[in-house]
């Protein structure tokens, strides 16, 4: 008796689970989907090849389409494939906290005549999105090689080399952006480009290029605010890091750069024109083989402000110029002398330590706008080679302080901070930063 009575209750516990099932299914289908699964839209299943040859965008397109209208979707690119992508917009608005789930490997297809048109080109090109995330064990690959070659044979073409070569991947006018995990090489410009951004984060990438590469930044960032990057490993033939006109309240932390051009701010100021640059903490960074390890640099002739930049922790070791700041760059072969100047001011270097080959530090600052409020705490620079002679600091026209043990001596080069001489120095501008 006792066993026909737990025989009936699992007959019916089977029965009741069965009926539960059919009325989830029945009520899943009529929103559209019936389980998690149905929330990942797989790039296979809407007709990508995946054997890095035939071309995979329209699949890409589609896939991303069909997530994008989902609640929570997931787009897959899965492993084990090499998909071949041509330059594609990838926009909103979509629903909320859409993921990009990088598995496999993404390759930069070759640009057509009429994409080598355009001198703001971009690769994988991600517009008006909200609450979107990248993030996945898997490569994007900018197949730099294909387009350096392309640039050879279109030299004597009237298109400028640089429109030859798109940005790899580029957000533009979005918010909210996380992009963790995933590895991005080989670009034939910058590697991550965001504009016109707000709340972003980049954790634990790993971005590279070969030294030899020109203008491939690692990250590039314009136009945004409120970003924090961090634990990530970018080398490449240019800034590793690159904060333009428009950035404030960045937060750099845990970076490995090597090689590069460093930590840059700048160039600012192009042209003439306004720059603002604030609130900017560089904070437990490696430096190794670079051209510079901490820069700003501005243009003769512009305006605006760089103010209130902290560097703080900064390991050097082999780099040219570990500290540097220079208000007369130009990377032409000549430009014209400028009284206009960005301002610059309230910029702390604290903890930089390491090897130079060239000079310790280099402050190269304007006549008509002075560097003011620069601060060398707990600075020990010294030479790769022992045997190296230890080249001196250079000041023009910066004030500030060196504080507690530095290294060189020559860092005491900063003029002391004379606020009625500096007011007197510097030239008044009516803009607004």
């Amino acid at each position: 008796m006792r066993k026909q009575t737990v025989s009936l209750c699992v007959t019916y516990t089977l029965a009741l689970l069965v009926a539960l099932a059919g009325s989830m299914k029945a009520t899943g289908l009529r929103h559209g989907f019936n389980s998690n699964s149905s929330r990942i839209f797989n790039i296979i299943s809407f007709g990508a090849v995946g054997n890095g040859i035939e071309d995979d965008s329209q699949a890409l397109v589609s896939a991303w389409r069909a997530a994008c209208a989902v609640p929570r979707a997931t787009l897959l690119v899965p492993s084990d494939f090499q998909f071949l992508v041509s330059p594609v917009t990838l926009q909103g608005p979509c629903n909320s906290k859409l993921v990009l789930q990088i598995e496999g490997t993404i390759l930069a297809a070759l640009t057509t005549r009429n994409s080598l048109k355009s001198n703001i080109f971009q690769w994988l090109n991600f517009k008006w999105l909200n609450s979107f995330t990248i993030q996945g064990s898997g490569i994007v690959n900018g197949q730099w090689s294909q387009f350096r070659n392309l640039s050879l044979i279109h030299q004597n073409s009237t298109i400028p080399p640089a429109a030859l070569r798109p940005t790899v991947v580029r957000f533009y006018s979005s918010y909210n952006i996380l992009v963790r995990d995933i590895q991005i090489v080989d670009s034939p410009q910058c590697h991550l480009k965001f504009d016109s951004c707000r709340w972003i984060r980049v954790k634990n990438v790993t971005i590279f290029s070969p030294e030899v590469t020109p203008n491939t930044d690692g990250i590039h960032l314009q136009n945004t605010r409120d970003v924090e990057i961090r634990k990530s490993n970018i080398g490449c033939g240019d800034d590793c890091i690159s904060i333009q006109t428009g950035c404030s309240n960045i937060h750099i932390k845990n970076i490995n750069c090597n090689p590069g051009h460093g930590i840059s701010i700048g160039g600012l100021g192009r042209g003439d024109s306004l720059a603002c640059v604030s609130n900017v903490l560089v904070d437990s960074v490696n430096v190794q083989n670079a051209l510079s390890g901490v820069r700003i640099k501005t243009w003769q002739g512009g305006i605006g402000t760089v103010k209130n930049i902290t560097f703080t922790n900064i390991k050097v070791s082999n780099v040219k110029t570990p500290i540097m700041i220079d208000q007369f760059y130009c990377d032409q072969s000549s430009c014209h002398n400028k009284t206009d100047a960005v301002s610059i001011s309230d910029i702390t270097y604290q903890g930089i330590t390491g090897t130079y080959s060239y000079e310790p530090i280099r402050f190269a600052c304007s006549d008509s706008v002075p560097c003011t409020g620069l601060n060398l705490i707990n600075v020990h620079l010294i030479p790769v080679n022992w045997w190296q002679y230890k080249r001196e600091a250079f000041c023009w026209k910066s004030y500030g302080a060196a504080w507690g043990p530095v290294e060189p001596l020559s860092a005491g080069c900063l003029e002391r901070s004379n606020n009625r001489l500096i007011k007197i120095l510097t030239k008044p501008h009516n803009y607004t930063c």
